[in-house]
């Protein structure tokens, strides 16, 4: 607690004189008194109460008077309270829907295993706007940047694949996440790119999709997910789904061409544990800027010593009636 103005506490002395003042009267016999011829009986008695209360109303109202000097100085209490503005970063996911993605070397398959180790990655960037852009043989936007987490996670749980024509289109699939971020004004902007397999379709090649990605300064964190050598994937036969071995055929140069062109990283993830540190090595990586400012709050004291002076005085008048009643 401090004082706005402490140079009214000087005032203290007042009631600090006044009392000086009435010790000294009361010493010196400068009261009210009357003549009687012997003072026997109330020596007898000793001290009544009545005589005891007559001291009370002055010191209430010396109370009352320190309190109102103290109320006037404006005692105040301050605290330091922290604002904390944080600049979220634009990202956009960007999954392989092929149906390549149903290979069972993740538990329970590729594109589970990414759906669910990628909504863990939302629900920890709360400040970040995000978005989700899925392709295989062709390319469509699953949710827009938003900042909507429920919704990104309902959306991310619907993908699936045999929605668009199967292949894996992987320009298509980066320059449609690059277009979803070309309006953005955030300081930093990224796409992560999810695929098992090579490109084989679309329109637009990976090479002129990562130019413009570096045109407009979007990083590309690029993802290759399967297992190393064969991996078990389901097969229709006409004795129900069957697993057989399929070899895994990542284009990892191309993906890392992408990584090195927009100043990202690839990596590559070979079980459900890899992908899960791939994603929190990225969290670590993009880091959102926090700025920190610190202002005071105070408090205004002065409301409880005013009313405890007031208080004083209503008790001190409330006991000069009961004593002027009493017989």
């Amino acid at each position: 607690m401090y004082f706005e103005y402490p140079q009214l506490l000087w005032l203290l002395a007042i009631p600090v004189l006044l009392a000086a003042l009435y010790v000294y009267r009361e010493l010196a016999g400068k009261r009210p008194h009357l003549r009687v011829s012997s003072i026997t009986q109330w020596k007898q008695g000793g001290d009544s109460v009545l005589s005891l209360l007559r001291h009370v109303p002055f010191a209430l109202r010396f109370a009352a008077l320190c309190l109102i000097i103290v109320a006037m100085a404006r005692p105040r209490s301050s605290s330091e309270i922290e604002k904390i503005d944080t600049e979220g970063i634009d990202i956009v996911l960007t999954m392989d829907v092929s149906t390549s993605m149903l290979a069972r070397d993740f538990q329970p398959d590729r594109i589970s295993a990414a759906k669910d180790i990628a909504i863990e990655f939302i629900a920890q960037r709360p400040s970040d706007r995000m978005g989700i852009v899925v392709f295989a043989g062709e390319s469509y936007t699953q949710c827009p940047l938003t900042t909507d987490r429920a919704a990104l996670i309902n959306l991310m749980k619907e993908v699936q694949t045999d929605l668009i024509e199967d292949g894996t289109a992987i320009g298509n699939g980066l320059a449609t996440a690059v277009a979803r971020m070309m309006d953005s004004d955030a300081k930093s902007r990224v796409v992560i790119l999810l695929t098992d397999g090579v490109n084989n379709m679309g329109e637009i090649s990976p090479e002129s999709a990562a130019e413009i990605a570096k045109t407009y300064g979007i990083r590309v964190y690029t993802i290759g997910v399967g297992a190393n050598g064969m991996a078990p994937y389901p097969v229709m036969t006409p004795w129900g789904v069957e697993e057989q071995q399929m070899k895994v055929e990542i284009d990892e140069e191309l993906l890392q061409q992408i990584a090195d062109a927009t100043g990202g990283k690839y990596f590559r993830a070979t079980d459900n544990t890899k992908l899960s540190q791939i994603y929190s090595e990225i969290n670590k990586m993009e880091k959102a800027r926090t700025t920190i400012d610190s202002f005071p709050v105070y408090k205004e004291l002065f409301g409880k010593y005013a009313f405890a002076a007031l208080l004083c005085l209503l008790l001190e008048l409330i006991l000069k009636l009961i004593v002027r009643r009493l017989p």
